[in-house]
C-alpha cells in the first residue's frame, strides 16, 4: 500500500495504518536522534516521543507526500529539546570515563567524523545529517527545517567548510 494511501488513513484514525508507516521510518528516526544524544537510552526515548507527537498530530500533515519529511523535523525538535535540557546536567568527571565506557566503538575514523560533525552548530549539524545521511534534496531541507532554500544551501556549505577546516587540523572543528 502507497504511504499517501496509509497516510490518509492514519489521519482517519486508523491504528494500524499509522504503526505500518511509523514501523517503515523508525530506523532512520533513531539514527538521527542517536546523532544528537549520542546515546542508545536517549535515542530511544526520543523514537518513543516521535511516536507519540506524530501520532497525536498525524491530522496536522497537510501533504500526505511529506510524511518521512514531517517525521524528520519532529525527531530534530526532540532531539534539540533533549540536548538543551541535558545541557544543565553536570557532566561525569573524565577520570570516571574509564570505568563507564562499552569498549566496543574503536573505530577510529568514525569517531572522528562523529567527533567533527559534533562540533557543528545545530543548523549546521541538521543540514548536513539531511543532506548527506538522510539524502533529502536542498528543497526538502528547507521544507524539514522551515528555512528558506537560500539558506539552506549557506548553511550546508559553510558547514563543510568548517568540517573540511577541521579535518586538515585534526583537532576538531573551531570557529
Amino acid at each position: 500500500m502507497s504511504i499517501i494511501k496509509l497516510v490518509i488513513k492514519a489521519q482517519k484514525g486508523n491504528d494500524r495504518a499509522f504503526l505500518k508507516l511509523f514501523q517503515q521510518h523508525e530506523v532512520d528516526i533513531y539514527r538521527m536522534a542517536y546523532v544528537y544524544v549520542k546515546n542508545k537510552e536517549d535515542a530511544l526515548d526520543i523514537v518513543q516521543e516521535v511516536a507519540y507527537q506524530s501520532f497525536n498530530k498525524i491530522c496536522t500533515l497537510k501533504k500526505a507526500e511529506y510524511f518521512k519529511s514531517w517525521l524528520m523535523k519532529i525527531t530534530i525538535n526532540c532531539s534539540i529539546n533533549l540536548v538543551n535540557k541535558n545541557k544543565k546536567v553536570v557532566p561525569l568527571e573524565p577520570k570516571f570515563d574509564e570505568f563507564i565506557s562499552s569498549g566496543n566503538e574503536d573505530i577510529p575514523l568514525k569517531l572522528s567524523l562523529k567527533d567533527l560533525i559534533e562540533a557543528l552548530k545545530e543548523d549546521e549539524k541538521s543540514v548536513v545529517l539531511l543532506k548527506f545521511y538522510h539524502d533529502h534534496t536542498f528543497k526538502e531541507i528547507a521544507e524539514i527545517l522551515e528555512i528558506p532554500l537560500g539558506t539552506a544551501k549557506s548553511v550546508l556549505y559553510r558547514a563543510l567548510k568548517k568540517l573540511r577546516k577541521g579535518y586538515l587540523k585534526g583537532d576538531g572543528v573551531n570557529e
